[in-house]
């Protein structure tokens, strides 16, 4: 046994006894104490239990909040995990200048193209886009404006003064392209989860 095991079940054995001399002291029936006891091993072993294994049960319910709830998850090297949809998509939940914005990873869009309301949201200044471009899409040609975004975090990545288009156009989708694909170390797809690896360089920043 390990020296932590063994600090562990004397702690516990300590705090049995001094709930147990509580019983004692207020004289309750022997046959009542004998239960409360056996509550009480029964929870201070399921507490040991998870602090033992807290690394694991860490894993196990970061893997159920995926299922629950897809959307993203941060793992310790500072990657980021994104569990597909129900639909077999792959939604992201970013950060665009502090504000929430839903995106969907697109790896076919050139660049990542924000809605007009989610512009707005993230107050992203459209006032020097100058002309306007014209962008090919699944349901034809539409027209776009070039913006900045000061700040585009997806979870630990962040990217700073970061392109995008904008178009009223794109209704209420946001897109993930390639623009910002391309600036990670390397991102793939894992079973039903989507691995965004971040830059080496910008880990070290």
């Amino acid at each position: 046994m390990g020296s932590d095991n063994t600090a562990q079940a004397i702690y516990a054995v300590i705090v049995i006894v001094l709930v147990a001399s509580s019983f004692f002291a207020r004289r309750i029936p022997l046959r009542q104490t004998f239960k409360m006891l056996l509550a009480w091993l029964a929870i201070f072993g399921v507490a040991i239990i998870l602090f033992s294994f807290r690394q694991e049960v860490k894993l196990v319910w970061n893997r159920v909040k995926s299922e629950i709830s897809p959307g993203t998850t941060s793992t310790s090297n500072g990657s980021v995990r994104i569990r597909k949809s129900e639909y077999g998509h792959f939604w992201v939940d970013a950060k665009l200048n502090g504000k929430p914005i839903r995106l969907l990873v697109d790896s076919g869009a050139t660049t990542t193209g924000l809605s007009l309301a989610s512009a707005r949201l993230a107050n992203i200044d459209l006032s020097g886009s100058g002309f306007p471009i014209f962008i090919e899409t699944a349901n034809g040609t539409v027209k776009a404006e070039r913006a900045s975004v000061a700040s585009f975090n997806i979870g630990p990545i962040e990217r700073k003064d970061f392109s995008v288009t904008v178009s009223e156009s794109f209704g209420d989708t946001n897109v993930v392209g390639m623009n910002f694909l391309s600036t990670l170390d390397s991102w793939r797809v894992e079973g039903d989860d989507l691995l965004l690896n971040p830059n080496k360089v910008t880990q070290q920043e």
